[in-house]
């Protein structure tokens, strides 16, 4: 007996076919599947920063498959820009329905049997308020790491969203933003050579 085929990861895997950051100059082209990979990283890291650091008991397993997901919609919906995304109630609002009906048409594409296994990646709203926060933060940072790499190209463009988002970390607050911001991320500053001295 043949098992019914799946489109899922076929089409998940035209996320890098997505490109972000579609209402700016970019110098460095950025898709969403290679910013879901570096949002993934960078929220594991923050999960076994708090767990590590802050008395967090966090799964940082879980949170990172979570964040490899966690623009899965955009294969069907695009990337919205942040500035029309969040414009108004009206349009957070309307852009949420988009995503949540999109998650639905992603979970379907899944044979039967194994959508309530993925549904806790593709559903945003069944992670808990931490692991939400963790991934968040991964996303502002790695949002923030992409300005700081066009800003070092000399592209100017780019430089009212480095200071948007750096403000926006702070007041989130989170401690292992902080030790992230401290420890790690003058390295992205860095030569290649010097990387490995």
């Amino acid at each position: 007996m043949s098992r019914p085929l799946s489109h899922f990861f076929a089409y998940v895997s035209r996320l890098r076919w997505i490109k972000r950051w579609g209402l700016m100059r970019n110098a460095i082209e950025e898709n969403v599947a290679t910013h879901s990979w570096e949002v993934a990283t960078l929220a594991h890291a923050l999960a076994l920063i708090r767990n590590r650091h802050f008395n967090g008991s966090v799964n940082a397993d879980r949170i990172a498959a979570a964040a490899l997901y966690h623009d899965a919609t955009e294969v069907i919906t695009g990337d919205m820009p942040t500035p029309v995304k969040y414009h108004s109630r009206v349009m957070r609002e309307a852009f949420g329905d988009i995503e949540h009906k999109a998650e639905a048409e992603l979970l379907a594409l899944l044979p039967e049997d194994l959508r309530e296994d993925f549904a806790p990646y593709i559903r945003e709203s069944q992670l808990s308020a931490e692991e939400q926060e963790l991934i968040k933060a991964a996303d502002r940072l790695s949002a923030w790491l992409k300005c700081e790499a066009e800003i070092r190209t000399g592209n100017k463009e780019f430089e009212p969203a480095a200071e948007q988002i750096a403000r926006r970390l702070e007041q989130d607050g989170l401690p292992e933003v902080a030790y992230f911001m401290e420890v790690f991320a003058p390295g992205y500053q860095q030569p290649l050579d010097n990387l490995l001295g």
